[in-house]
């Protein structure tokens, strides 16, 4: 069992006063990222058709859930575990402007996350993307948009505050820019965790740069699907990548914590240098692939940041049974129940 019992630990709110802190802090900072963002709500779907390539297989090893829909034949639908390119054919489907996005309430099952307190069966996500211009696939513009996610979590930090003054506001107020290769470089011994545990205790707040992409040992510092972050251009620093994941130091669990993954989306180069390097050329006949081989789709920036994890972080909770309703080993059920962790 992978669960952090945090000597001492009480909730700072109860659960009446959580429930309530949860939907105010949900709703700030869904207004907020859609006015930073320019982005506009749309409706999720929370299941899709197999084989149409539109649900993503995160790092290409979970097992999507499945089943039958009787008066359609038979046909098989899988729940959704991410919306990353389903989101980008929105953006055409949509007809949204250049400069302007959606965004959406994405609920998702990952029956095979490892649960602890960080990870749940159930994902709640507001996941975005951005219609961009061509030339606005850089380093540059990654960084800006990164940072305007960032003051949105310092905002909405603030705005929990204000109604709960015993819950201080702890998060850096500006977020520390680092490419995988240079955390690499500065703890070639240690593991990718221990790599986020040591910059994230030392900045409070780190946006690392090229997930996906061989670290010199030939590991990426996480697997990424091949088929909507691009994590194989080079940039101008010599560096790969043009994505990245927020990370922060959680004080209650002393460790850290994603909150947000983010970033360009391939182009159709991009997209088939990077199944080429995956093995994954088979994809091309997909839907999703075919509409971006053809032109159909625009470049866009996108990503999901998790409500749950992010209300867990605000709020400072010890484990995200105490946001969200799922469910738990019984064994961690009852630790946490003797450790005056209330789940939900």
């Amino acid at each position: 069992m992978r669960l952090i019992i945090p000597e001492g630990y009480k909730p700072l709110i109860g659960l009446k006063e959580t429930e309530k802190a949860i939907q105010m802090m949900k709703d700030h900072f869904e207004t907020g990222l859609s006015s930073d963002l320019r982005l506009r709500r749309v409706t999720a779907p929370l299941f899709m058709l197999k084989g149409t390539g539109l649900n993503d297989d995160l790092r290409g090893v979970e097992r999507p859930i499945s089943f039958q829909i009787k008066d359609m034949r038979d046909q098989e639908a899988e729940v959704v575990q991410s919306l990353a390119k389903w989101k980008r054919m929105m953006l055409r489907d949509y007809d949204i402007q250049t400069g302007c996005g959606i965004y959406t309430d994405m609920n998702a099952l990952r029956p095979d996350e490892e649960l602890d307190n960080m990870h749940s069966v159930y994902v709640d996500q507001w996941d975005w993307e951005k219609a961009i211009y061509p030339e606005e696939r850089t380093l540059d513009y990654l960084k800006v948009t990164a940072r305007k996610v960032w003051d949105n979590v310092k905002r909405s930090e603030f705005f929990i505050y204000t109604f709960y003054p015993n819950i201080v506001p702890e998060l850096p107020e500006e977020i520390t820019f680092i490419h995988s290769e240079q955390l690499f470089e500065m703890y070639p011994d240690l593991t990718t965790k221990e790599r986020e545990n040591r910059i994230a205790e030392k900045h409070g707040a780190v946006f690392i740069i090229g997930i996906g992409y061989d670290l010199p040992d030939g590991r990426p510092h996480d697997q990424r699907s091949p088929d909507y972050d691009d994590w194989s251009t080079e940039t101008v620093e010599g560096y790969r990548g043009l994505n990245g994941d927020i990370i922060v130091w959680n004080k209650v669990l002393e460790c850290a914590a994603e909150i947000t993954s983010m970033g360009l989306r391939v182009d159709k180069e991009e997209l088939m240098t990077q199944l080429e390097m995956t093995g994954d050329l088979d994809r091309v006949d997909l839907l999703f692939h075919r509409r971006l081989l053809n032109d159909e789709l625009p470049s866009s920036i996108g990503g999901g940041i998790g409500q749950s994890r992010t209300a867990m972080q605000l709020l400072k909770k010890a484990h995200i049974g105490e946001i969200q309703s799922a469910i738990w080993p019984g064994e961690m059920v009852d630790h946490c129940h003797r450790s005056n962790i209330q789940l939900i």
